[in-house]
């Protein structure tokens, strides 16, 4: 068993499971880049990476972790650079500092097996940036809810800050808060579980003044990304709203091997967390896919 935090708004059995991850470490500017990893590699199955969004942690991901790993797949969550348990980078940030760590730490890692990538949000972004220099280390790159897309004219959402309140109460009203203009469509299901996935992730947050996410950075990168490229949104995802039905031809004019969107009907941003069967049955299907 590693030394990994999982929420207690899970239940028991899921807790006891994901709290058997192996926790893996490479360097990362003065600290670490922390992983944790889950399930048996199989022959002829690249490993499944995941990236997180913006002041997350592999958290982002705990509803659809075991359905992978159930799935046959061998599952590796990192902290990003600045979040979770991992340090900063050096040299800046943003995304575009933490593509010569995340290069490395997947090469000490994985050697010369090209893995398959999925990013959400801010991670996906960082995605891109890390796939159009180091094309050689994925098989195929997922994006969920990825921004800089440079579709939106404006920015569609303006979230509350926090860390100036003096009461537990007062900050977890502002997270709720957050949680609904940013990441959830449904109300209904900020419970226990999201107010402590999001809670814990922004408190350790390293770096607060991230600008990348709001240009086009994504689309630039993309044309120098050769492998395919997927992508999954809720249809409801705040970063997007009423320009959401831009996004497809977007990506088929900035990515050489566009492989389609799918979107997931009544789910916002965070969408394999809101919605999360229907998303693992849309990753399986990008995943599976020539």
């Amino acid at each position: 068993m590693s030394d990994i935090t999982v929420p207690t708004f899970l239940p028991l059995a899921e807790r006891a499971r994901l709290a058997q991850a192996r926790r893996l470490t490479t360097p990362c500017g003065d600290g670490e880049l922390v992983w944790h990893a889950w399930g048996e590699p199989r022959a002829g199955v690249p490993p499944l990476v995941l990236f997180h969004g913006g002041s997350g942690s592999w958290t982002h991901w705990v509803k659809n972790i075991l359905p992978l790993v159930d799935a046959g797949r061998s599952v590796w969550a990192v902290d990003l650079p600045g979040f979770g348990d991992s340090g900063p980078p050096t040299g800046g940030s943003d995304a575009d500092a933490m593509v010569a760590p995340l290069a490395a730490s997947l090469r000490q890692l994985m050697g010369d097996e090209p893995v398959d990538l999925v990013g959400f949000s801010f991670g996906g972004m960082t995605a891109g940036l890390l796939l159009a220099a180091h094309p050689q280390l994925a098989r195929r790159l997922v994006l969920v809810g990825a921004p800089a897309m440079g579709v939106v004219p404006r920015r569609q959402f303006e979230l509350k800050a926090w860390r100036h309140l003096k009461t537990p109460q007062e900050q977890a009203d502002i997270h709720r808060h957050n949680l609904g203009v940013l990441m959830l469509h449904d109300h209904d299901l900020i419970d226990g579980l999201a107010l402590e996935v999001h809670i814990a992730n922004v408190q350790r947050d390293r770096l607060p003044r991230r600008r990348l996410a709001h240009t086009d950075i994504l689309a630039r990168s993309l044309p120098q990304v050769p492998c395919p490229v997927h992508t999954i949104y809720g249809a409801h995802d705040a970063i997007y709203r009423q320009y959401i039905h831009q996004l497809e031809d977007a990506f088929a004019a900035a990515a050489p091997a566009f492989r389609g969107m799918q979107l997931i009907e009544g789910a916002g941003h965070w969408v394999q967390f809101e919605a999360p069967e229907a998303f693992d049955a849309a990753l399986e299907r990008a995943l599976s896919s020539a």
